[in-house]
């Protein structure tokens, strides 16, 4: 369910928790941006990150004495008595330095709306070039029409970055005043409704612009377009484009391109059943213009329409490959065939140009000598996902014998499961890897930043220093780190040792399942890590990670975003099952850790490792949890609310469980995050409580998007959904009821409340 709450007229209140800010496309799961350090040691980067909240709420009387309507334009710079911070001193008696940088944590609409007007010192930083030069409004759910039109009367002259990405709810008039800002360099229209002429008419007016973001849906129409658009577009530099049709849409234009950004989500069938196709294209006389282009980079969702028309992207590139193009990434679920244009635009590609960055389709990698002969410059970012590609091939080929690539910042190799291995055709998903072959990628790529190895069996070999874990501690820079479960598990006992502990029968012959852990449960909040364990080892070597992805090998969602559904999935990794509360409890150690995942840990006995994240974790953002413990019972229900109550700033939530029961404790936990936004909640053969949920979304008045499929049925989801639509005066729709399944997805901001 999708809403946003304005705030009253009349009122001035300085936010006390920003809306997160997403960063650009992330070619790969686990991207993230780097950790900001900032001055005063607050973490959290421009724009309403984490550190926000604490930062505005540093002197909380200072801003509410202007949400009583006092006028305080005369009061002059002396900050009253009660906004003394805790040490004793007055935030305003800080530097203007320092308040700057404080002030560009709090979101654009309420700088100008709000903080402006509590005294004369703010409101003349509150203009500060460098805060008006860039304005972020993306999924800004409390910008309001009113107060977009009002940002752009008070500093539009001002603005040259403009992000409005994901702001659905404003109108295509609203989204025309973009055209008053007249100075802008960059703007982000993705997700916003416009058609061709309202396009035109406010591209006339950004003869400055450099770097666009829009989404050509059904209907549009690149005729329509002015001479004085077509200009604007000639002197575009970077263009991101959302297809939803068949078109080439403004790439034709466009015709000084150096970075081209291709986002294809083209459906199969219309909504009126028609089918599509893409030599709807052919007919178009107008083709892109690639002379100038350095970054060209595609992603597509599943749908054969898709891959038709980004073959017709491609057969441009196939004529003639830019000399200068230096970063060339496809993204492809499933197989995407190759033709004969890709493989002309491959043999190009290998003989003229020296990449940077490299993704392509796995069916083109594979059994093919292309790495052999492409070459590289200063690669920055290679992606290999599901590719067969062994151990030897990554060292000869990629890493060209262990020379040094210290300015490989991020490697995926997601799915490649020989990838750490010396023969790809003899090792079997139960083998060790090749410890050397991993020990040669980490000195060669010591500067990594972002490493996925998930969605392979990556087992350890007994001995010291040879652990998966120990070898990647020495990748002191990784900010993301996206692993398979049974990677961090012990290394598998010799069979000359003696059994482990928990092995042994304990009590009166009392039976205990194998690979289950059988030490008794510790209380919530007291599932200490083990400071021995290589997993333990590898989080303290790494401090500043802010994102961490811990998944099964054989874990697949019941809803994935761009895979087939698969309802039977495979069994976890034998392994998988010594990894239990401990090692989650040692990801409390990740003070600055933003997004979370753990999926498919039969290891869980009790979840008592959730509640030190949740009192350690204080920036986290975004938590994703998938079967935990054993199929068919939910042993941690207890202690994912004991966690929930100290995620302050916990904005997205996702839990896929079946059988999970969604009652009265459960949303009275999560509650208690106040800046949750959304809710995303997958369980079959699951329970909700029609009235918790009700009284959740009551006092989290935050949340704009609540998807929940479970086991309930149809009646019940109608029931709670009209419920919810006379409670809170929300404007939605329900898309889709399948299996008692209730989701709702909204079309317009939720009415202010009374």
């Amino acid at each position: 369910m999708a809403a946003t709450r304005d705030t009253p007229t009349g009122e001035r209140k300085c936010v006390q928790q920003a809306p997160e800010v997403a960063g650009g496309p992330a070619p790969h799961r686990g991207l993230s941006g780097a950790v900001d350090a900032p001055a005063l040691s607050i973490p959290g980067g421009p724009r309403g990150g984490p550190g926000a909240a604490a930062l505005v709420a540093a002197a909380p009387p200072a801003f509410d004495m202007a949400s009583s309507g006092e006028d305080t334009s005369n009061e002059g710079d002396v900050p009253p008595a009660g906004a003394t911070m805790a040490v004793g001193a007055h935030l305003l008696g800080f530097s203007d330095e320092i308040l700057l940088h404080i002030l560009s944590h709090v979101p654009s609409t309420d700088l100008v709306l709000n903080v402006r007007r509590t005294c004369r010192k703010l409101a003349v930083l509150c203009l500060d070039k460098s805060l008006t030069h860039t304005v972020l409004l993306q999924k800004d759910y409390e910008a309001s029409e009113d107060k977009v039109k009002h940002v752009v009367k008070e500093i539009g002259r001002e603005i040259q970055q403009l992000n409005m990405a994901g702001c659905y709810w404003l109108s295509g008039a609203t989204i025309e005043h973009v055209a008053r800002c007249r100075s802008l360099v960059k703007v982000n229209l993705s997700g916003c409704h416009l058609t061709s002429l309202r396009l035109s008419k406010m591209l006339s007016a950004l003869q400055h612009l450099r770097s666009l973001a829009i989404d050509v849906s059904p209907g549009f129409d690149a005729g329509q377009l002015s001479g004085e658009c077509k200009a604007t577009l000639s002197r575009v530099r970077e263009l991101k484009q959302t297809l939803y049709t068949p078109s080439y849409g403004v790439v034709p234009c466009c015709t000084s391109l150096e970075k081209l950004l291709l986002y294809f989500e083209i459906l199969d069938r219309t909504r009126e059943g028609a089918v599509l196709s893409g030599q709807l294209m052919v007919g178009q006389s107008n083709v892109p213009h690639y002379q100038h282009l350095r970054v060209f980079y595609a992603r597509l969702a599943p749908g054969h329409v898709n891959q038709e028309v980004v073959r017709l992207y491609l057969a441009v590139l196939s004529d003639r490959t830019p000399e200068n193009l230096h970063a060339f990434l496809i993204s492809v679920p499933g197989s995407f065939a190759e033709s004969g244009a890709t493989k002309n635009l491959l043999d190009s590609m290998a003989r003229k140009v020296a990449l940077d960055a490299l993704q392509l389709p796995k069916s083109w990698l594979n059994g093919s000598s292309l790495l052999q002969h492409m070459r590289f410059n200063n690669p920055f970012y290679f992606s290999f996902s599901r590719c067969a590609l062994s151990g030897g091939h990554l060292i000869q080929r990629v890493i060209n014998g262990g020379r040094d690539l210290r300015s490989l910042a991020s490697l995926n190799l997601s799915g490649c499961v020989h990838c750490l291995s010396p023969d790809s055709l003899l090792r079997k998903a139960e083998d060790d890897i090749d410890s050397g072959i991993l020990e040669t990628l980490v000195a060669s790529c010591h500067n990594l930043q972002h490493l996925n190895l998930s969605a392979a069996h990556h087992h350890s070999a007994d001995g010291p220093g040879r652990h998966l874990c120990q070898l990647l501690a020495r990748l002191r820079r990784l900010r993301s780190l996206a692993l398979p479960v049974c990677a961090v598990a012990e290394a598998a006992p010799r069979p000359d040792r003696e059994p482990a502990p928990h092995a042994v029968p304990r009590g009166c012959g009392k039976k205990v399942r194998i690979g289950v852990q059988s030490s008794p449960a510790p209380l919530a909040g007291q599932a200490a890590p083990q400071p021995s364990s290589v997993f333990w080892s590898l989080l303290k070597s790494v401090p500043f990670l802010e994102r961490l992805e811990l998944i099964g090998s054989s874990f697949s969602s019941a809803m994935p975003r761009n895979e087939p559904a698969i309802r039977n999935s495979l069994p976890p990794c034998s392994r998988a099952h010594s990894v239990g509360d401990a090692e989650v409890a040692a990801v409390g150690q990740l003070t600055f850790l933003r997004h979370l995942t753990l999926a498919q840990l039969p290891g869980i006995l009790t979840g008592s490792g959730l509640v030190s994240i949740g009192l350690q974790c204080q920036q986290l953002q975004s938590l994703s949890l998938a079967n935990l413990g054993l199929m068919g019972k939910v042993v941690y229900t207890s202690a994912l609310s004991d966690m929930l109550k100290h995620c302050k700033r916990l904005k997205d939530l996702r839990l896929e469980q079946p059988y999970f029961s969604a009652n009265a404790q459960f949303f009275q936990a999560l509650s208690q995050c106040s800046a949750l936004q959304r809710l995303c909640l997958v369980s079959r053969s699951g329970t909700l409580q029609p009235e918790a949920v009700l009284a959740f979304m009551a006092r989290c008045l935050h949340v704009v998007v609540c998807h929940m499929f479970t086991g309930e049925s149809l009646a019940t989801c109608k029931s709670l959904q009209q419920s919810l639509l006379r409670r809170r005066g929300l404007l939605g729709q329900l898309c889709g009821q399948r299996d008692g399944a209730l989701s709702l997805v909204p079309w317009e901001p939720r009415a202010p409340a009374l």
